[in-house]
């Protein structure tokens, strides 16, 4: 099979929810990663073959296919179509491994993948149409089909998290520690420019990340539950609401000749797989074994992870099933801190996966999310650079 290779990849600053991106719009927000990525490299724009993009809940800034509307907004050739994916979670993920079967199929040479979620206007999920408040959204509770299949189980986030940490008995406490560091790691990052060459400033708004900050095991131990019913979940956490774009540029070997790129990283695997929609944040865990074994590699084959930190209990689950050391896992922090654009996050996890061997010399990464429906995309690179 043919090999599909990442030549670069860009993300935004991540502004915090009502923050410094607030007022931009989805498209110009998505634009600006795309003209940046295209800009950098030496391609000519009609030559590409699709935008692949991922967001979850099309609706108002983001609704029209909002790939296409912002590669249109970067200002970039008519001829060149895009479409919008919508995995939850991980549509920028999927994003890319679309990108990349493409390529590896031989129907398409280039192709830019990635992701925007501007949360400020569109803060909550799909089901807000139906009144509900953040997390507890069920659209399809109507739905006779899954009734019938299972009945009136909450498909809720902050349910699936809780009862993870209660079934891995993972405390209050415990969790607070893990965000702390999650905080700890993504202020360090910053001081030292670890996200310089990954991040694209946006002129006049906001040059980088916004999100962490320096908190406190004291301030996060005063901050009520989201829910009375869900006495560990809190604020703290959880991963915050922001707005962010990233993207990836994934090429074929032809591409690498004819327009004489060199590839920082190769697509070593991708996967998606599923599990119980109810505990709905558990699949990572899965998936992560399924990837492995389809592959040939054993974890500690592998130098870095990027784990998505919806909820800290979703990563310290990952990491006791696993034995992955947390020393090597969101090396400079997670979504904890740094933010969780939904449909942008798995190319905004990726851009700063393929920057961070880079910076620090490991071959393998592996990145992997928690879905919406119980799902979890994996995939692994190897650093080519």
């Amino acid at each position: 099979m043919a090999e599909a290779y990442i030549v670069d990849a860009l993300r935004s600053p991540t502004g915090k929810r009502r923050g410094s991106l607030a007022a931009m719009h989805g498209a110009d927000l998505g634009a600006h990663v795309i003209k940046a990525l295209v800009e950098r490299n030496a391609i000519p724009a009609d030559e590409y073959d699709d935008v692949i993009f991922g967001c979850v809940d099309t609706i108002g800034a983001l609704a029209g296919d909002i790939a296409r509307t912002a590669w249109l907004a970067a200002g970039m050739p008519l001829t060149v179509p895009g479409t919008t994916v919508d995995r939850q979670c991980g549509s920028s993920q999927q994003a890319i491994h679309f990108a990349a079967q493409a390529v590896m199929s031989g129907t398409q040479g280039v192709v830019l993948a990635g992701g925007v979620q501007t949360m400020s206007s569109i803060p909550i999920s799909s089901a807000m149409l139906a009144g509900q408040p953040l997390g507890f959204t069920t659209p399809f509770a109507e739905s006779r089909g899954w009734r019938a299949r299972f009945g009136d189980a909450p498909v809720n986030q902050f349910y699936a998290a809780q009862r993870i940490a209660d079934h891995w008995s993972i405390s209050r406490d415990e969790m607070e520690a893990f965000a702390l560091e999650s905080h700890r790691r993504a202020l360090h990052a910053i001081a030292e420019g670890r996200f310089a060459r990954e991040v694209v400033a946006v002129p006049g708004m906001l040059d980088m990340d916004e999100t962490a900050r320096a908190s406190t095991l004291e301030k996060m131990a005063s901050l009520a539950p989201v829910d009375p019913d869900y006495p560990k979940i809190t604020p703290a956490v959880s991963s915050s609401t922001c707005d962010a774009s990233a993207a990836v540029l994934v090429v074929s070997e032809a591409a690498l000749k004819r327009y004489g790129l060199t590839p920082r990283a190769r697509i070593h695997h991708l996967s998606v797989r599923a599990d119980d929609p109810i505990w709905h944040l558990t699949a990572p865990i899965s998936a992560t074994e399924h990837a492995l074994k389809r592959c040939g590699m054993r974890l500690h084959d592998i130098d870095l992870v990027e784990i998505n930190e919806a909820f800290a209990s979703v990563v310290m689950a990952w990491l006791k099933e696993t034995g992955y050391p947390h020393e090597r896992t969101n090396v400079n922090g997670g979504a904890i801190a740094l933010g969780h654009p939904l449909g942008a996050s798995g190319a905004k996890l990726m851009t700063t996966l393929l920057h961070e061997l880079e910076r620090s010399g490991g071959r393998f990464g592996l990145q992997t999310m928690c879905e919406g429906g119980g799902q979890a995309n994996v995939t692994i690179i190897e650093r080519l650079l």
